[in-house]
Parts: C-alpha cells; structure tokens; sequence
C-alpha cells in the first residue's frame, strides 16, 4: 500500500468519526497555542523546579564556623583611600542615565533597580543579602515599610519582564523606572505625591 492511499483512507476514516471542519479548527487551535507558548516561553517556566532528595554520606567532622564579630564585619566593608571622596549617592543613577543614553535601555532598569536597592538598605527597610529575588526583596520592604510596596512592586514586574522572560527594552520602561524611583524617595522621604 502506498502512503498516498494510506492518507487517503485515513482521513476518510476521521471524517466519518470528526466532520473535517472540526478536525481543521482543532489543529489551529493548536498551532495558536504553541506559538503563544513560545512567544511567551521564559514566563511561564517555573522558577524553580521541585529537587528530589538526595542521600548525603553523612561527614566525620564538622567544621564549626566562628561567628564574625562586629569588629571584622566592619573591617569587610570598602572604605575609600585617603584623599578619594565617598561615593555619592547618585552615582548609580548617573550611570543608569548613561545606560539609557546610549540606548542600553534593561541595563539601565536593572542600575536604577539597584538604586533602589540601595536607598531602601540604607534606610533599614531591608536587610542586604547577596542572591535575595526581587519579588523576596518587595516582600520584605513591604513588611518593613507598607507604603513602598507599590512602586517597588511596579518596578520589580518591570525588570523581572526585561531581564527574565526577555522582553525588549525600551525608553518607556526607563522612564517608568525613573517615575517609580521617584516615588520611592517620595514616600522614604514622606513627602505627599505630587499632582501629574
């Protein structure tokens, strides 16, 4: 039998069970579906899959860590040299500024996040630990000061739509950055939000 007739039967076959219309439907359906899902690919990955438990041999000896006194946390800290100023404050917004001049314009959300960082660690809002997420850090700054959950919830879907489910950058996203950290040093400040 050649594959010709073989089609040929087939879909006679699923044309009395299905009414061919349907079947064809059904098929773009499909085909919309997968490129949907690929479009949006990066987004809708977990984050995390489950980790299935291992055995771990349990060690002879245990090294007892010594806990760090003041004295050596503070030692860790950079300091500048003599005669090299402080680094202001500004200066990770003077380098997002440059970003988005130069059209790098995620690069520039991702420095103004980190401003934002920042200013909410040297406020006490958060506590500073390597590896933290942004939706952990919004969590947290938003147990520690309410107010601030707004817009720094705003610019964590910004970047987390940038830099992990790829989207393309524009001046409209670093624009909405510079708003929202705005507004952050706004309510920081406790100013009241000015009219628009």
């Amino acid at each position: 039998m050649s594959f010709s007739r073989w089609w040929t039967e087939a879909v006679a076959a699923l044309g009395d069970v299905v009414p061919l219309p349907l079947v064809a439907v059904a098929l773009l359906l499909v085909a919309a579906l997968a490129a949907l899902a690929w479009y949006h690919f990066p987004a809708w990955v977990p984050r995390r899959l489950p980790r299935l438990p291992r055995f771990r041999r349990p060690r002879l000896r245990r090294r007892r860590r010594r806990p760090a006194t003041v004295d050596e946390a503070v030692a860790e800290v950079p300091r500048p040299r003599d005669g090299e100023p402080d680094v202001p404050a500004g200066a990770g917004l003077s380098l997002a500024d440059r970003l988005a001049a130069e059209g790098r314009f995620a690069e520039s959300v991702r420095e103004r996040l980190r401003a934002m960082v920042r200013r909410l660690v040297a406020v006490g809002a958060v506590e500073q630990r390597p590896g933290m997420t942004v939706t952990e850090l919004v969590d947290e700054a938003a147990r520690n000061r309410p107010p601030v959950e707004a817009p720094l919830r705003a610019a964590g879907t910004i970047f987390s739509e940038l830099w992990y489910a790829h989207r393309p950058a524009s001046a409209a996203h670093d624009r909405r950055m510079r708003d929202l950290a705005d507004e952050l040093d706004r309510v920081l400040a406790g100013r009241p939000e000015e009219p628009r």
